[in-house]
C-alpha cells in the first residue's frame, strides 16, 4: 500500500496542536485575571475606607464671666484753686516749694505789709477818738437830764445832748468798721491756700509788683487725694449693655456703684480701686460719648491731674457663658461667623454664630452652640464641612496662648 506525500506527518500535527491549545489557555486565564481584577476593584466591599484627620477641640463649657468693659481716660482735681491777690504791693518773699504738698491755711506770698499796717494803726487811733468822744457826749448827757428833771435846763439842751450821743455812737460804729477793713487788707498780705494739695509753679518771683484781683494767677494748688478720673464711653456700647441687661443675658453688678480698676501708661495696674459715683446725662454731640467719673484714693500721690490711664469697668455678669477660641471663628464676606464642630458621625460640620464681644483671646457666643459642642481649634484649615475627623481635647487656655503666639508672630513679620 502506498501512502500519498503531500499529507502531514503524525509527530508535525500534534506539535502544532499543543501550541494552539496552550495559547488558547494563556488567553483565557488572562481574560479571567482581568475580569476578577475589575470585580474587584469595582466592589464596595473591598473599597478602601476615607482616612479620619486628626483635628483639635474644644469641648464647650458654661462659664461665670465678668463683664468688664475698658474705656480711656483723663484724671483731674476734685479741687482747684487758683491763687491770685486781693490787695496790691510788692510780693517780699515766696514760701513753699514749686511742686511740694501744702495745707490748707499755709501761706504760700507775703507781701509788703507796711503801708497796711499803718493803716491799722491810724484806724485803731480813729476809733479810740470815737470812743472817747462818745463817752464825754455820754456824760454831758446824763447831767443834762438831771438838769432836766429840776427843770434847770432847756429842754433843747438836752435834746442837743442826745443828739450828740447818737452822733458819737455813729462815730464809733464807723471806726470800728474802718479798723475791720484795714485789718482784713493787712491779713491778705499774707495770701494762703484755700485747700490742700500739690502746688503749681510761681509765675512771680520776690520783688514783683501785683494788683488786687490781677488776671494772671500767682500760682495754683491742685487736690489730689482723693483724685477724680473722667471716664468716656461711647452712647452705642451703652446702649448695647442696656439691651444685654434687659433681655437677661447679663446681670448688673450694683446699682450705686461700679467698681473701677484703672491702668497705667506704663501698663502697671493701680493698687487702688476706684469706684464710679456720677455719669453723665447727656452725649457729646461731637464726639458721641458719655462721661463718666470716678473717684479713687490717691495717698502717695501716684496719680497726677492730666495723666492718660485707661480704665476697666466690672459692668455685668454671665451666669453661663460660653466662650469660643478666636481661631476657631471664621466669617464671610458679610461679617457672618461660625465655626467647625465635630457631629455624631464624627464629621465635620458647619455651624453658624453669633459672637457678643471679645474677651481676651475669645469671642462670647450668644446662639448657634451649646454646652457638650466639640469645636475644632486645631487643624480646621485642613479640614472641610463632611470630612471624617479624629477628635483630640485641648484646653481652652492652651488654643488662647496659640493665638497670642501667631499674633506676636505676625507683628514681627
Amino acid at each position: 500500500m502506498s501512502v500519498s506525500t503531500n499529507a502531514p506527518s503524525a509527530p508535525r500535527f500534534a506539535h502544532r496542536t499543543l501550541v494552539l491549545a496552550a495559547a488558547a489557555a494563556l488567553g483565557l486565564s488572562l481574560t479571567l485575571s482581568a475580569c476578577g481584577d475589575r470585580a474587584q476593584a469595582q466592589s464596595p466591599s473591598t473599597a478602601q475606607a476615607p482616612r479620619a484627620t486628626p483635628v483639635g477641640v474644644v469641648v464647650m463649657a458654661p462659664e461665670h464671666l465678668d463683664i468688664t468693659t475698658e474705656l480711656s481716660g483723663r484724671t483731674t482735681s476734685p479741687l482747684v484753686a487758683e491763687i491770685r491777690p486781693q490787695v496790691g504791693g510788692l510780693i517780699q518773699r515766696r514760701t513753699f516749694t514749686e511742686g511740694a504738698h501744702v495745707k490748707a491755711g499755709e501761706v504760700l506770698y507775703q507781701i509788703d505789709a507796711a503801708s497796711y499796717q499803718a493803716s491799722v494803726d491810724s484806724a485803731q487811733a480813729a476809733l479810740a477818738k470815737a470812743q472817747a468822744t462818745l463817752s464825754a457826749s455820754q456824760l454831758t448827757a446824763r447831767r443834762q437830764a438831771a438838769l432836766l428833771r429840776i427843770q434847770a435846763t432847756p429842754q433843747q439842751t438836752y435834746e442837743d445832748a442826745e443828739a450828740a450821743v447818737a452822733q458819737a455812737k455813729a462815730d464809733v460804729a464807723s471806726a470800728q468798721a474802718t479798723l475791720a477793713t484795714a485789718r482784713i487788707n493787712l491779713a491778705r498780705t499774707r495770701i494762703t491756700s484755700p485747700i490742700s494739695g500739690l502746688v503749681d509753679v510761681s509765675s512771680v518771683t520776690p520783688g514783683a509788683l501785683v494788683t488786687a484781683e490781677q488776671t494772671t494767677a500767682l500760682t495754683t494748688v491742685r487736690q489730689i487725694n482723693p483724685i477724680q478720673v473722667d471716664i468716656t464711653q461711647s452712647s452705642a456700647e451703652l446702649l448695647r449693655l442696656k439691651a444685654d441687661l434687659a433681655q437677661g443675658q447679663l446681670h448688673q453688678v450694683s446699682e450705686d456703684e461700679v467698681a473701677v480698676k484703672l491702668i497705667l501708661e506704663d501698663g502697671s495696674t493701680y493698687p487702688q480701686e476706684a469706684r464710679l459715683r456720677f455719669a453723665g446725662v447727656s452725649v457729646n454731640t461731637s464726639t458721641g460719648a458719655i462721661t463718666l467719673r470716678a473717684v479713687v484714693p490717691n495717698p502717695n500721690g501716684l496719680l497726677l491731674p492730666g495723666m492718660y490711664v485707661r480704665a476697666v469697668l466690672a459692668t455685668a455678669q454671665a451666669q453661663s457663658a460660653l466662650l469660643v477660641p478666636q481661631q476657631a471663628v471664621s466669617r464671610d464676606r458679610n461679617g457672618g461667623a461660625s465655626v467647625l464642630v465635630v457631629d455624631a458621625q464624627h464629621k465635620a460640620a458647619q455651624r453658624a454664630i453669633v459672637t457678643n464681644r471679645q474677651v481676651g483671646n475669645r469671642w462670647l457666643v450668644t446662639s448657634g452652640l451649646q454646652a457638650g459642642d466639640q469645636v475644632i481649634v486645631e487643624g480646621n484649615v485642613k479640614v472641610k464641612a463632611g470630612d471624617v475627623v479624629q477628635a483630640q481635647a485641648v484646653s481652652a487656655a492652651l488654643g488662647a496662648a496659640k493665638v497670642a503666639e501667631a499674633a506676636a508672630s505676625a507683628t514681627a513679620q
